[in-house]
C-alpha cells in the first residue's frame, strides 16, 4: 500500500483528537486526586498531574512504538527523517520530553521568576506553599538566584520576562504560519525531534486544492504576524520615549524645572485657565473643548501620547 505525506488537514485533525482524550485523561486525574487528597493539595499539585497525565498517554502511544488515537483517526504514521523506518526510540524519547517536559519547566520557571522580581521590588518575601517536588525545586532554584539580585537588576529583568513570554507566543505564531506553509511539522518537539508523518493510501482528489488553502492561509497568517511585531515595536518605542522624557524632566534643576513648567491651573493647549476641566485616562487635565476638539483630529494625549477613545475622557465638576 503506496504511503504518501500527509497534507495539513489530517495533521491537524490528529492533533485535535489526541488534545481531546489528553484532556479527558487530565480531567480524570484531577477528580481522582481532588476527590482523594483534597482540593487543597489537588491545586498545589493540579500542574503535576497534568504532566503526569500526558507522560502516561504519550508513554502509552508514541513512546512505546504505537500510534496514538488522533494518527489512527485519520491513517497516519510516523517516520523519521529517512522517510522508510519509524523513529528510534531516541527520538521518540526527545519528542515527549520536548512536548510535555519542556513545556512544563518553561511555564514554571517564568511564572516563579516573574513572582520573584515582582516579590522583591515591591519589599515583600513570598513564601512558597510547603511540599516537595519538581515544582518545589524549582521555586527555591529561581528564589536562589533572584537573591542574588540587587534592586536595580531586578527592575531591569522584570520586564524581560514579558519580553521572553511575548517572544515564546511570536514564535509558535511563525512556526504556524510555516507548517501551513509547508504542512512539515504542526508541532515544534516534532520538528526538534525530526518525527514526520506518512499517510496510507493514494492521493485523494483534493489534496492539491487543501495544500493550497493551506498555503494561503500560511501567506495570510505571516501577514498578520508582521503586523502585531510592528505594532509591538511601535508601542515599545513610544514607551521607551515617554521614559527618555520622564528621565530628562526629573534631571533638571528645581528651578528650571519650574520656569519651564505651566502653571497647574493652566491648560497646556490654550495656555489658559482650565475651563470645565477634563481628565484623560492617563491622568492629564485639559479644557473640555481643548481635549475634544484635539480628539477629532488624534485620538492620544498631547502630553504623553497615550492612545484611547474621546469616550473615556472623565470631564471633574467642581474640580479647582
Amino acid at each position: 500500500m503506496p504511503l504518501v505525506h500527509a497534507n495539513q488537514a489530517q495533521l491537524i485533525r490528529s492533533s485535535q483528537k489526541d488534545e481531546y482524550y489528553r484532556t479527558v485523561l487530565r480531567n480524570n486525574a484531577n477528580e481522582a486526586v481532588q476527590t482523594l487528597a483534597g482540593s487543597r493539595l489537588w491545586l498545589d499539585w493540579r500542574k503535576e498531574v497534568e504532566l503526569l497525565s500526558d507522560l502516561a498517554y504519550l508513554s502509552l502511544t508514541t513512546l512505546s512504538g504505537f500510534q496514538t488515537l488522533g494518527e489512527e483517526y485519520v491513517n497516519i504514521v510516523q517516520v523519521d527523517p529517512s522517510e522508510r523506518r519509524i523513529p528510534s526510540r531516541t527520538r521518540r524519547s526527545l519528542f515527549v520530553l520536548l512536548h510535555a517536559v519542556l513545556r512544563y519547566l518553561l511555564d514554571k520557571l517564568l511564572v516563579c521568576l516573574e513572582n520573584e522580581l515582582e516579590g522583591g521590588r515591591d519589599g515583600r518575601r513570598r513564601v512558597a506553599s510547603p511540599g516537595w517536588g519538581l515544582g518545589c525545586w524549582l521555586r527555591l532554584w529561581v528564589r536562589r538566584g533572584a537573591g542574588l539580585l540587587t534592586e536595580e537588576q531586578r527592575r531591569a529583568w522584570l520586564p524581560a520576562v514579558g519580553v521572553v513570554q511575548q517572544t515564546l507566543a511570536l514564535g509558535h505564531r511563525l512556526h504556524t504560519a510555516l507548517f501551513y506553509l509547508s504542512s512539515s511539522f504542526y508541532h515544534l518537539s516534532k520538528r526538534a525531534a525530526g518525527i514526520s508523518y506518512l499517510r496510507v493510501g493514494g492521493l485523494s482528489g483534493d489534496d492539491a486544492s487543501i495544500r493550497t488553502t493551506y498555503r494561503l492561509l500560511g501567506a495570510v497568517s505571516l501577514l498578520q504576524l508582521l503586523g502585531s511585531v510592528g505594532l509591538q515595536w511601535g508601542s515599545f518605542r513610544q514607551r521607551q520615549k515617554a521614559r527618555e522624557e520622564w528621565k530628562l524632566y526629573r534631571s533638571l534643576s528645581p528651578e528650571c524645572s519650574q520656569s519651564s513648567a505651566p502653571s497647574t491651573t493652566r491648560c497646556i493647549l490654550c495656555l489658559e485657565a482650565r475651563r470645565n476641566p477634563t481628565c484623560t485616562p492617563c491622568g492629564h487635565l485639559f479644557c473640555w473643548e481643548c481635549i475634544t476638539e484635539w480628539c477629532n483630529t488624534k485620538a492620544e494625549c498631547p502630553l504623553c501620547r497615550e492612545k484611547f477613545l474621546p469616550h473615556r475622557l472623565v470631564f471633574l465638576r467642581n474640580f479647582m
